[in-house]
């Protein structure tokens, strides 16, 4: 059978998807210098401003233009929309979790953007897949992990802590798992019942363990929730603990925790999101006293190590337990070989497809060295004692702590009136003076404020102005009517 002639291939190029050397200069520079002024603007910036956010969401809702429109009118309308936000940039922002996210970091994006590397497979980009590494060798190190461990860079702390529960299910419980049983702490992070529930737990195998008076993971109700459901017919398997609560920043009794999990052939978890970085420090490592036995651990290098969101890991002691959990293969892959003794990140991971998530970890590393994030770290520990101290001397102001990692969490006791109104309405008091901001939560049901310091910009002058800020605005609401 004759072959059909071939056709011709089309003679002209879609049109403005590629620019010419000049184009790609200017569109650069442009780009450089935006982000380069949004960088210095987060030491100015009001810290939250989302005045007139209805007007401007509503005029964004509009379709995308069939023809290209002027780079400078696309910057100037993300200059008018990027300050309408929480700015979680700015060192007065010390609310929830801050991200700071390093300038290095930013450029480190551009970079892994720019070459658009696939580095999941080995063979794909050898030099990439081993820097990346490297980070994550150095990771394991910190918690004195062995050679055989791994780990995995993640989209984010709930991405490692779903993985964890994987790896921990495939381990302990095979693929019969429908008596498998989850124990965690009221005080703990809601992205592993999340995870839980979405990796296929129905609520029935989930345990909330009470806490204790410090806010930490009660032991005695713990072993009692495991014989009881050991006598039921269920399988306990895993306990998830905090090393730093989001509510609180209390740390879970790891070292208890560990000979508790050995005994009853449990898989040890520990959600380290927030507070897992202070393992630096010599405060950490004392807070953190048996963390290297637990059989695996989440961190969020997008908090403790300021970069940008989008920044997860996931360190498992028994790397080839992680491995059996999430390898799979399929025939289209058969080209993406690898030697002996490299590492695919896909065959630890979920994902197949990602970003090169390690060059914004290693390059801040290599280009600041660890000790300058050990120091950041520090400072931030004496920053939050500081501001604890000031607090727990005001009188009017219920403090919970002293603080073990770098959160105060503290509410303030009205001479009249409900205290859950009046701290509601000191909070907004507090975050309307757009200079700071605080989050909130609850504890044993009461209305908490929350002042979290773990930013690489907030220094002794954020943090004095920020007490000064809440204590006058405590003054000024016994003063006034409101309450």
């Amino acid at each position: 059978m004759a072959s059909p002639a071939p056709r011709r291939a089309p003679r002209r190029r879609p049109v403005g998807l590629e620019p010419n050397p000049r184009e790609l200069e200017r569109l650069g520079l442009a780009c450089l210098r935006f982000a380069q002024r949004e960088m210095l603007a987060a030491y100015d910036r009001p810290a939250s401003d989302l005045s007139g956010i209805e007007r401007l969401a509503g005029r964004r809702r509009r379709s995308v233009p069939r023809r290209g429109q002027p780079l400078a009118a696309l910057l100037r309308e993300l200059e008018r929309a990027i300050p309408k936000s929480l700015t979680t940039t700015s060192p007065g922002y010390l609310a929830y979790v801050p991200g700071g996210g390093l300038p290095a970091a930013a450029f480190a994006d551009l970079i892994a953007c720019a070459a658009n590397r696939f580095t999941n497979r080995w063979y794909a980009a050898p030099a990439l897949v081993e820097l990346e590494s490297d980070v994550l060798r150095w990771l394991l190190d910190q918690f004195h992990y062995p050679r055989a461990a791994r780990g995995i860079l993640t989209s984010g702390g709930s991405m490692a802590n779903l993985s964890a529960i994987v790896a921990a299910r495939q381990a302990r419980l095979g693929a019969r798992f429908e008596r498998g049983t989850i124990y965690f702490s009221d005080q703990i992070h809601h992205s592993v019942t999340k995870a839980a529930r979405v990796v296929g737990f129905a609520p029935g195998a989930l345990r909330q363990v009470p806490s204790d008076a410090e806010l930490k993971l009660d032991l005695k109700a713990l072993r009692a929730m495991v014989r009881a459901d050991r006598r039921r017919g269920r399988k306990p398997f895993l306990v998830v603990a905090s090393a730093g609560t989001i509510n609180s920043g209390a740390v879970d009794p790891i070292r208890a925790l560990v000979r508790l999990a050995r005994r009853e052939r449990m898989w040890l978890h520990i959600d380290g999101a927030y507070g897992g970085f202070f393992q630096l420090t010599e405060p950490g490592r004392r807070a953190f006293r048996g963390i290297e036995r637990a059989d695996s651990i989440t961190l969020d290098p997008h908090k403790g190590l300021f970069l940008p969101y989008g920044t997860g890991c996931l360190l498992v002691r028994d790397g080839e337990a992680l491995r059996r959990a999430h390898c799979f293969d399929a025939d289209y892959l058969q080209d993406l070989h690898a030697p002996p003794g490299s590492i695919s990140f896909a065959d630890y991971s979920p994902e197949l497809s990602r970003d090169f998530r390690g060059l914004r970890v290693w390059l801040p590393l290599y280009l600041h060295g660890s000790d300058a994030f050990r120091a950041a770290l520090d400072e931030k520990l004496e920053l939050a004692r500081w501001a604890y101290g000031e607090l727990a001397a005001t009188p009017g102001f219920e403090c919970y702590g002293p603080p073990e990692l770098s959160t105060v969490a503290f509410r303030y006791c009205p001479r009249r009136g409900r205290a859950d109104a009046f701290n509601r309405r000191l909070l907004e008091r507090i975050n309307g003076s757009r200079r700071v901001v605080l989050s909130s939560t609850r504890i044993r049901r009461r209305m908490v404020l929350r002042l979290c310091i773990l930013s690489f910009r907030t220094h002794r002058a954020q943090v004095a102005r920020a007490v000064q800020i809440i204590q006058a605005a405590a003054r000024a609401l016994e003063r006034s009517a409101e309450i």
